[in-house]
């Protein structure tokens, strides 16, 4: 047997298999299982749990059918509770789950020890699935084996603010995008939990409440759910146009794009349009604002975490006022349900491309632009979808000579960075960078691809890292500025997770091919520092902005800091 590959067969045994401990009591006899206390933990389960781990399957995490029967309750409870704790204590099970999926189970704190007993009797009511070592044993255990190589690259930070805490606990806030006024030029940030702000230095001033402005707005559980994101109309100054989406309860309104009553659905994104009379005005003073779309979502996570436009597009341009809108399959394929973001005759896993200003979508509240990929087909593809095959397209943006980047943030493997094409098919929930996926098997593991792999046209990234390197890629910006000539021609990204910052080349991006990517680092008053210990905290959740000159920013969530690139120590 390969050695790697057997290494990765024990440490998923380990991963699965827990030993009891004879003599303890049955756990009906030590927390309430009658019907109302599962109906209860199942929805905290579906809420909390269900994102990241299923009963039949692993995923991002392990799957958990069986575990009750083979932990001991104050285990469970306390591995609920606060994961990274145990992990740090040294307990053998935490452990190897951490090593296997190289990530922490966020704490869940904020649960009752009576909630957490619903949870646990909740899983209770599931098995163990049988395993396919087959399939362990196909699958690639390293797919990427060389290391991303630290370049010589140390970018000098600049404390520029710290955003208002939205929490009192960690992450401080959950400060997502970073953007500027068309007109003012000034910044403006917004927290998931419902707030936007205008950056005036190092003081921050409300411009927009979610909460208050929409009535059905949620941000629980977190994960990817709150204020998504926001975009100017390129002409704000004139039209006052403004748009934003958000979360809001499922049912909430009957959605343009669902799955019908025999999925459940978790949450609702919603697109709206918000006109003002006074586009200057501080806070945000709507005349008016109406809803372009909302879309069903099967749980909080991979949901809409982008809304921009073509920030070089002019006048007489066919991209000019074209709305870009990232959707990811909203953990459908982690709730069982694949098919519902695999291909172009689902709204799900996509980028859409819109006229916000038109009307001749379905619902009639928006338009299609008449040169999008699958406008006029017969196979039932939907002309509001530009490209396809992603799982979370997490941020978009243009680079100087007009490609489109797309980061998707992956499952089990592979984070990647795309070059956008119209009607291309990227691969999910079957592909992963250039891998198979068997997502009816596990979804957490890779496979190499088919002899025959080029009759199915998908499209791969043009650079990618596997989560030997971290979790989730932080999309980024092409370098304009003049201020750091340093980092001319660099497109310069990160991972949100553990906070590590990489660049490619423009110029080594390449259809078909996967550029180098390299990492650099920072230095904060003089001294060298991860931004895992600069933030205070192991999950950095890093973001990236971009302000009007072209000069670039990073901030943390953990702490709500945000810095300003500098510099270039020499």
């Amino acid at each position: 047997m390969n050695p790697k590959i057997n290494r990765y067969f024990l440490l998923f045994v380990l991963v699965v298999c827990w030993s009891c401990k004879s003599g303890d009591k049955p756990l009906e006899e030590l927390i309430p299982m009658d019907q109302t206390s599962l109906k209860t933990g199942e929805d905290l389960f579906q809420t909390n749990c269900s994102s990241c781990h299923s009963f039949k399957k692993n995923g991002i995490g392990p799957h958990l059918g069986g575990i009750t029967k083979e932990q001991p309750l104050q285990w469970l409870r306390a591995f609920i509770q606060n994961p990274a704790e145990m992990i740090d204590k040294g307990d053998e099970r935490a452990r190897k789950a951490f090593e296997r999926y190289k990530t922490y189970m966020p704490s869940f704190k904020h649960l009752e020890e009576g909630q957490i007993d619903n949870i646990i009797a909740f899983m209770h009511q599931h098995e163990a699935p049988q395993e396919n070592s087959e399939v362990v044993l196909d699958s690639i255990g390293n797919p990427i084996p060389d290391k991303i190589p630290l370049s010589d690259l140390i970018v000098e930070l600049e404390l520029i603010s710290t955003v208002p805490a939205s929490s009192e606990k960690k992450p401080l806030t959950r400060i997502a995008k970073m953007d500027y006024h068309p007109v003012s030029k000034e910044m403006y940030m917004m927290d998931l939990r419902g707030k936007m702000y205008l950056m005036e230095g190092d003081q921050y001033k409300l411009y927009l409440d979610m909460a208050k402005e929409m009535p059905e707005f949620i941000n629980e559980p977190g994960l990817a759910t709150g204020f998504g994101s926001f975009a100017y109309h390129p002409e704000f100054g004139e039209n006052g146009l403004f748009y934003t989406n958000h979360t809001e309860k499922p049912h909430t309104k009957p959605a343009d794009f669902a799955f019908g009553d025999s999925i459940r659905s978790d949450l609702q994104w919603v697109v709206t349009e918000w006109k003002t009379e006074n586009p200057m005005a501080v806070p945000f003073q709507a005349k008016s604002k109406r809803e372009l779309f909302r879309i069903d979502m099967a749980s909080g996570i991979h949901g809409m975490q982008e809304i921009t436009f073509n920030p070089y597009a002019k006048k007489g341009d066919k991209d000019y006022g074209l709305l870009y809108i990232g959707i990811g399959d909203g953990g459908s394929e982690g709730r069982g349900h694949a098919w519902i973001s695999h291909g172009a005759t689902q709204a799900w896993g996509s980028v859409f491309r819109i006229d916000p200003q038109g009307n001749n979508s379905e619902n009639g509240k928006y338009g299609i632009p008449s040169d999008n990929p699958f406008v006029g087909n017969d196979k039932g593809w939907l002309p509001e979808i530009y490209a396809h095959g992603f799982r979370n397209p997490h941020r978009i943006s243009w680079t100087q000579s007009g490609e489109i980047l797309v980061s998707n943030i992956g499952q089990g493997q592979i984070e990647s960075l795309y070059m956008l094409r119209p009607g291309a098919d990227y691969g999910w929930p079957v592909r992963e960078g250039t891998f198979k996926l068997k997502p009816e098997e596990d979804s957490n593991m890779v496979f190499p691809l088919p002899e025959n792999e080029k009759s199915f046209g998908f499209s791969y990234p043009v650079a990618m890292y596997d989560h030997d390197e971290g979790n989730a890629i932080s999309g980024g910006y092409e370098y304009t500025g003049t201020e750091v000539p340093g980092l001319n021609g660099k497109y310069l990204f990160g991972d949100i997770t553990r906070g590590r910052l990489f660049y490619v080349n423009i110029a080594d991006l390449e259809i078909g091919k996967q550029a180098q990517i390299y990492e650099w680092t920072v230095e904060y008053e003089g001294v060298s520092i991860p931004l895992s210990k600069l933030s205070g905290s192991r999950r950095v959740d890093l973001r990236l902005g971009k302000d009007a000159n072209g000069e670039m920013y990073l901030f943390t969530k953990a702490d709500g800091k945000v810095y300003k690139m500098a510099g270039i120590k020499n």
